[in-house]
């Protein structure tokens, strides 16, 4: 039952992608490049994200947006 709890408060990619305005496709492109992680994948292969993942989403996006970072150069200021 707890495992349920905490799925519940996990976010799919797609609410994910809902609640930052973003693709779902630039979501799974920033974990392939280690932008973000995946909290844990469900049975059904679903990928979950912690709630914080948003911040992270749209601080990506800013860095992107307005300081033209490269994604190397966004790694290194997450890190």
């Amino acid at each position: 039952m707890e495992n349920n709890k905490e799925q519940t408060k996990l976010l799919r990619i797609g609410q994910l992608a809902k609640e930052t305005n973003e693709q779902v496709t630039t979501i799974r492109y920033w974990v392939t490049e280690g932008l973000l992680k995946v909290k844990e994948l469900t049975e059904s292969g679903y990928q979950l994200f912690e709630p914080t993942m948003v911040d992270i989403v749209k601080d990506i996006r800013r860095l992107q947006t307005e300081k033209r970072l490269t994604i190397a150069e966004i790694k290194e200021e997450l890190k």
